[in-house]
């Protein structure tokens, strides 16, 4: 069983944070920090791991972070960690755009959990991923490219957060983390 107790969770999106307290929350304490940690240009991996390593010298403990990535299939995984960038410069309506081109409109919803004990110590990846494809906007749209990422027929803003919770990358990356937490001494 883990001796740790809480996780100091780095982010500054409350809708991120919900999803993280309601997969979590039975194993351990998830607190919140916000810190503004300068991301790295690389792969998902690379980017997860420096963050983690900066987030937890900057507040000298054990710290948790979370990336996000969605990669276009016929882009060869662009525009994947950039996601939010492109999201800020086009919009739901420039990402579709970008695709409208293609016939192949299938993505990968990437995750990528990093858990850190502390400065100095090597970050643990957890990663979950959820194929489906990009549709036009569907859904509120409060919470990033969820109105355009569509599974199984449903876009992730159109369902309710318990479903979502159940299939999403997000989920699967906690499962991971989750486990891991339960079977060892943190």
């Amino acid at each position: 069983m883990s001796t740790l107790k809480k996780l100091n969770f780095i982010t500054g999106n409350k809708n991120k944070l919900a999803e993280v307290r309601a997969i979590l929350g039975s194993v351990v304490d998830v607190e919140n920090q916000v810190i503004d940690v300068p991301e790295i240009q690389g792969s998902i991996e690379d980017i997860a791991k420096e963050k983690c390593r900066r987030a937890a010298d900057a507040i000298k403990g054990p710290v948790l972070t979370e990336d996000t990535a969605l990669e276009f299939h016929v882009l060869k995984g662009l525009p994947g960690p950039y996601i939010k960038q492109f999201l800020d410069a086009l919009g739901h309506e420039g990402l579709n755009k970008m695709l409208d081109s293609f016939e192949d409109r299938t993505a990968e919803a990437v995750c990528t959990f990093a858990f850190c004990r502390g400065p100095g110590s090597e970050p643990i990846l957890f990663q979950g991923r959820t194929e489906g494809a990009i549709v036009r906007p569907r859904g509120p749209a409060n919470f990033g490219w969820d109105p355009i990422f569509e599974y199984q027929g449903t876009t992730y803003a159109e369902m309710d957060r318990e479903k979502k919770n159940e299939i999403s990358h997000r989920y699967k990356a906690l499962v991971k983390l989750q486990n891991w937490l339960s079977e060892t001494q943190v």
